[in-house]
């Protein structure tokens, strides 16, 4: 059976989240001059979750057992974004973190991104399976496009769902935002090409390769 777009968006969005925390697995990740590559996937993993919850969530929730579903995912998420918060804290030396061990807090991340997919995964062939084509395209791409505008950094005790969480999302751009200028923080200035033109959503459609974006130095 042919993966839908939804599916492969996806796909390529659980790959480039792993490609970026690669580096950042490294112990040497947390000296100042390497911070950028902690910051880069720190940033891009928290876009995605905001994005799914706000974009994709709506339509867990319609399926069978989709509360059942929803509260799982929000689960981790929400454990995922409190460790990858310590991780940057450990990072930047905030003192609340500093006694916990690198290579510990990466076995859980991984344990926690792994999980992740793997709902994701689940999810979105589920919900392909009710959607048409145009529909599920169209899912697609207001996904990219929420990711393109989701808050920069975690924020784990704040609303994930509904119109709480959306309204949470958008208030915490705003502020990441004003944080990251404050901050110098390298932040992802183009997450993918634009949905509406030569874009990710295209390459998906019509099964052309994506290109390599390049990575802030």
């Amino acid at each position: 059976m042919t993966a839908s777009t939804l599916e492969l968006a996806l796909t390529y969005e659980h790959a480039r989240i792993r490609e970026l925390a690669g580096p950042a697995h490294h112990p040497d990740a947390a000296h100042p001059e390497q911070r950028h590559q902690t910051d880069w996937f720190y940033a891009i993993a928290a876009q995605h979750l905001a994005a799914a919850e706000d974009v994709l969530l709506p339509h867990v929730r319609r399926l069978p057992d989709g509360e059942f579903l929803v509260s799982r995912y929000v689960v981790n998420a929400k454990e995922l974004e409190r460790l990858l918060r310590y991780l940057k804290g450990r990072q930047y030396g905030d003192s609340r973190f500093l006694h916990l061990h690198h290579a510990d807090l990466w076995q859980r991340i991984d344990k926690l991104l792994a999980e992740h997919e793997t709902m994701e995964a689940t999810y979105s062939r589920d919900i392909s399976d009710q959607l048409d084509g145009a529909h599920l395209n169209t899912l697609t791409e207001d996904l990219l496009e929420a990711e393109e505008l989701a808050p920069t950094r975690a924020h784990p005790s704040s609303p994930h769902t509904g119109m709480a969480g959306r309204v949470a999302h958008r208030m915490w751009r705003m502020a990441d935002n004003a944080w990251d200028s404050a901050e110098g923080r390298v932040v992802p200035i183009k997450y993918h090409a634009h949905p509406k033109r030569d874009s990710a959503l295209s390459h998906y459609l019509y099964g052309t390769p994506m290109p390599r974006e390049e990575e802030p130095h």
